[in-house]
């Protein structure tokens, strides 16, 4: 029976989410009245009606009300990352008649904020899908507050074990609810004010608009062919640095902010070794643009700052064809797309908070190989100190998720290699797959509408890794091919209950 209960709280977190997007997913049709493409309203009304109908027949399944364990949490979350593609799918078949594959490819890339397209002539498809594939991406960005908000109803030991499963800690939230909807608000007055922002470079309000929702939510698709290259205008890319960054940044620094503490993004620890970072990453790769690539050293900065901010934010936007950059500048950009944004906000990546915590914990066990064993070296983390047993925990759990990115990304390629052949270089081939496992969308070309079936599959599978951080995915492939493990479904001793708890209190 517990078995049972904990499939039918699995069906019943999914039905719940699928309810709140069927709803969300008709802002779209705003746009489509606007434009007058009245043709486009059975294609696009299959995915609301889709996740209508798949929402309220799960939330049929009868479920007991009680506190679930963090990897029932996670399944769920991970089966609805992937539901949403399934979905998210149906107006590009329908509305383009794109193969199956390539519209549930185009989907997770827009539910990930990735960025990768199989969509072969963006100029000439229909602004409503246009838009649904920025509204997907904006709506991705934000992510689990929004799921949160849909399970109104959920405890909040729940809706935090839930918001934690994308790797999202947040310490500050007294209500998870009525904060969701702050944060809603707080995303949406960021998207006005950087639309007015970006239209200052003379574009017009609709480029604007979508420029910034992918941008904000660090996603990549335009609305061109040629991206970014289509407007020739340096003024637009400069002032999309910021709105990058600000997607990069934790999202609980704008709630302070919101509640009157203005003087807190400065005095962010995280925000400064980004910047420190994106500053350094971009004058490094600038300078091999100009040594490497013989660019001229004005092309080089523009091409190098701009790429670099967008590979460190994982935002897919490009002003420039990093197929044509040699083998040092993009292992540079390889590294920065694979560090990421900050814990918290819309961007993938490891994050540079593992980074910094990872440079700690070296330091720490180095220090202790060259004190006495009766001597007790400290370790302090975000500000409090931790035991050695908690601290040896945090350290161990960071790592093993950087681990398992880089066997990821390492298995990824193998595979690539075996089922595609063609003229990329490795260092190309590895690039690829860490833009999509870092959900970040910036390519060289290896992964397009003219990729291998199998091709696709893999990279499909990637951008729903990465927006999961791998671990969701894994406990639920455990718990399906061991018949659902005995920690997962069973009730643990009192003692180890206990044990657990103090451990998924901390953040993964």
């Amino acid at each position: 029976m517990k078995r049972l209960d904990h499939l039918a709280m699995i069906v019943h977190d999914v039905g719940r989410i699928c309810r709140f997007l069927g709803f969300v997913s008709l802002v779209p049709f705003f746009v489509l009245a606007i434009f007058q493409e009245w043709d486009m309203i059975l294609p696009m009304a299959t995915a609301p009606a889709a996740f209508l109908a798949v929402g309220y027949l799960l939330l049929l399944v009868p479920a007991r009300d009680y506190e679930p364990p963090i990897s029932i949490a996670l399944v769920a979350v991970a089966l609805a990352w992937f539901l949403l593609a399934l979905i998210g799918a149906l107006p590009f078949v329908f509305g383009l008649g794109m193969s199956y594959t390539d519209s549930v490819f185009e989907a997770m890339s827009g539910w990930t904020s990735t960025g990768f397209t199989m969509i072969t002539t963006v100029d000439l498809t229909p602004k409503t899908l246009l838009f649904w594939r920025t509204f997907m991406q904006w709506i991705g960005g934000i992510g689990i507050i929004a799921f949160g908000i849909s399970m109104r109803r959920k405890t909040q030991v729940t809706l935090f074990q839930i918001f934690r499963s994308e790797g999202k800690p947040e310490d500050l939230m007294p209500n998870l609810m009525s904060t969701g909807w702050r944060m809603w608000k707080i995303y949406i007055f960021l998207t006005c004010v950087f639309t007015g922002l970006i239209m200052l470079a003379g574009i017009p309000l609709w480029d604007a608009l979508n420029l910034v929702m992918v941008a904000i939510a660090t996603g990549g698709f335009t609305l061109h062919s040629s991206g970014l290259a289509y407007y020739h205008n340096p003024w637009l890319e400069i002032l999309l640095i910021p709105v990058m960054l600000a997607g990069a940044i934790p999202f609980k620094l704008y709630f302070l902010m919101y509640r009157g503490k203005m003087d807190t993004l400065l005095r962010d620890k995280t925000v400064r070794l980004l910047l420190l970072i994106a500053l350094a990453g971009s004058i490094i790769v600038s300078m091999e643009l100009y040594l490497f690539n013989n660019f001229e050293l004005t092309t080089a900065f523009r091409q190098g700052v701009f790429v670099s901010v967008s590979g460190l934010c994982t935002c897919g936007l490009q002003n420039s064809d990093v197929h044509a950059w040699a083998a040092i500048p993009l292992a540079v950009l390889s590294l920065l797309v694979f560090i990421g944004g900050a814990m918290g906000s819309m961007a993938g990546g490891i994050k540079v908070n593992r980074v910094a915590l990872a440079y700690e914990g070296v330091k720490w066990w180095f220090r202790r190989f060259f004190a006495s064993s009766r001597v007790l070296i400290p370790f302090r983390y975000e500000g409090r100190m931790l035991s050695r047993e908690m601290s040896e925990m945090e350290i161990s759990k960071n790592m093993l998720v950087i681990a398992l990115y880089v066997f990821t990304i390492f298995t990824a390629t193998i595979l690539c290699l075996h089922l595609y052949i063609t003229s990329f270089r490795l260092d190309e081939v590895v690039f690829e797959c860490i833009s999509a496992l870092s959900n970040s969308g910036i390519t060289v070309g290896f992964i397009s509408a003219a990729s291998p079936f199998a091709i696709k599959w893999v990279f499909i599978v990637l951008m729903w890794l990465g927006r999961l951080e791998v671990v969701p995915v894994i406990i639920m492939v455990m718990g399906i091919s061991k018949g659902i493990k005995d920690e997962l479904f069973s009730e643990p001793p009192v003692q180890a209950a206990a044990s657990t708890n103090r451990i998924d209190d901390e953040p993964v």
